[in-house]
């Protein structure tokens, strides 16, 4: 695991930018993993205007987003899927076919989990992902004690992720209770990984995460038996960390 400092968010949205636009260039079909939530929004941003410029385009790549909310359907201003069209697919040339979330309205979701699994399979794994830190340290929606060994599954959201993630409803009560998750074991295939973490709210997740003490009951720990992690985290996010 590779540790960068950058100043702020700002910088942090451009490096991880940097880091994609590389990867496609190189790669004649990438396949991307990607996140939601308030980290990624600036980035996708930058990679809204990547393409505008006509530095990358996305005509080639596939992407595997990590969750999705069980109940809502794809047009709710609240799913995953809503989210990603607003802040990305809308503004890019990716067709339709090629992007993937969890369907979370599915008739049968342990089938949709094994679907989704095989989907990536198919694909040879990601090549890149993007991740944020949970402030318990959850990586997509895997909370505290989901096993290592996970397959994309259907997760129970524990009350801490269900508050930190109210501010985008009108109340708690509206958050869903579950979701469907890439597993652990799943996000650890990827061939690349990098991990996001902004603001001062993240820094005492991100100290224990440095503390480099691998346990199931912070699921991000596992990163460090990756061989290919960067961490980029700005000042704000470091400001708790625990020098050795």
């Amino acid at each position: 695991m590779e540790l960068y400092t950058v100043e702020d968010y700002e910088t942090m949205s451009r490096e991880v930018c940097a880091i994609i636009c590389q990867k496609m260039s190189t790669l004649s079909s990438p396949v991307l993993g990607l996140a939601t939530g308030s980290t990624p929004v600036r980035l996708y941003e930058m990679l809204v205007e990547q393409y505008k410029a006509g530095a990358i385009s996305f005509s080639n790549t596939h992407t595997f987003n990590l969750d999705e909310y069980i109940g809502l359907l794809a047009n709710d201003p609240n799913s995953y899927r809503y989210f990603m069209d607003k802040h990305l697919f809308n503004y890019i040339d990716i067709p339709n076919h090629q992007v993937n979330i969890p369907n979370g309205k599915a008739k049968n979701l342990e089938d949709e989990c094994m679907r989704y699994e095989e989907s990536i399979q198919a694909h040879d794994g990601i090549d890149l992902q993007i991740l944020g830190l949970g402030m318990n340290g959850h990586i997509g929606f895997n909370e505290p004690g989901t096993s290592f060994n996970s397959s994309t599954h259907i997760v129970e959201l524990q009350s801490s992720t269900r508050k930190a993630n109210a501010r985008f409803f009108n109340t708690i009560d509206e958050v869903p209770t579950k979701a469907i998750t890439m597993g652990i074991s799943t996000i650890m295939k990827s061939k690349e990984i990098v991990l996001m973490v902004s603001g001062e709210n993240k820094a005492i997740a991100l100290q224990e995460l440095l503390n480099k003490q691998v346990s199931e009951q912070f699921p991000a720990s596992i990163l460090h038996q990756h061989s290919n992690v960067k961490v980029i985290a700005d000042k704000a996010a470091l400001s708790s960390k625990i020098r050795s």
